[in-house]
């Protein structure tokens, strides 16, 4: 293959475009705000699962709290009609009154041994509810911290994607210059060879492969006319030849 020598130099310049894309690709893969955010997050998770569960403990709570205070409230009532009974002298008999009046202190007793239930119960909750107010909280500040990290890794996105676009469209408009064939066989040698296709013989070394170049390869280059397109036979990438190729 044959291709002017300016051509075959300007070819370096689309390898160095696309080896600034390469290097773009990379670092938006990498930011620092990715490994970040995904530590963030799982915190996060973890944070939310511990305070779904503190709800619905609270929740229990509560729906217990309200059974037990229910509880107390029947027995209150209770011992009211049965006291209201004993004040109006409707029950007269000795032994009727003997029984009410032990119903009325079995009562009072439930009454408080409910009520103990009743204040252990609010206690729990009450303790519950500490929990949930505290989880709500660090859940809020570990979403704001994620919140600001995607905000960084966005503003990184944006930054690198429009270093992205110039380039590109610096690439197509150096790369139209360069012959069909020459660049085809570029692209090829690109996508094998680990997205180096050309490269500059500098001292006569290869700089895609960085071997230096048997004195029978020097002098096959030698030989070869300006517009010949040289190929390194170490790694097959094309060589361009330049006044620091050491020829």
């Amino acid at each position: 293959m044959n291709a002017a020598p300016a051509d075959q130099i300007r070819l370096l310049d689309v390898q160095g475009l696309d080896v600034r894309l390469q290097q773009l690709a990379h670092k938006r893969r990498s930011l620092p705000e990715h490994a970040e955010i995904e530590s963030l997050t799982k915190d996060h998770t973890q944070l939310r699962d511990l305070l779904v569960a503190a709800q619905t403990e609270e929740s229990d709570t509560a729906r217990e709290q309200i059974k037990a205070e229910q509880d107390v409230d029947q027995v209150r009532q209770r011992a009211v009609r049965d006291q209201q009974r004993l004040d109006s002298g409707a029950v007269s008999s000795p032994k009727d009154l003997e029984n009410l009046q032990r119903e009325i202190a079995s009562l009072a007793k439930r009454q408080g041994d409910l009520e103990d239930i009743v204040l252990e119960v609010m206690e729990r909750r009450e303790s519950t509810q500490e929990r949930v107010a505290e989880l709500t909280e660090r859940v809020g500040a570990v979403q704001g911290k994620v919140d600001d990290a995607t905000a960084r890794r966005d503003a990184s996105f944006e930054q690198i994607d429009a270093e992205v676009a110039t380039v590109t469209k610096e690439r197509e408009v150096i790369s139209a210059s360069v012959p069909a064939d020459l660049l085809k066989l570029y692209d090829k040698l690109r996508d094998q060879q680990g997205g180096i296709g050309a490269a500059k013989l500098y001292q006569r070394t290869c700089q895609g492969c960085r071997q230096e170049l048997s004195i029978t390869d020097i002098n096959d280059i030698r030989k070869a006319t300006p517009d010949t397109v040289v190929r390194c036979e170490n790694c097959g990438r094309i060589l361009v030849r330049t006044s620091e190729s050491g020829l």
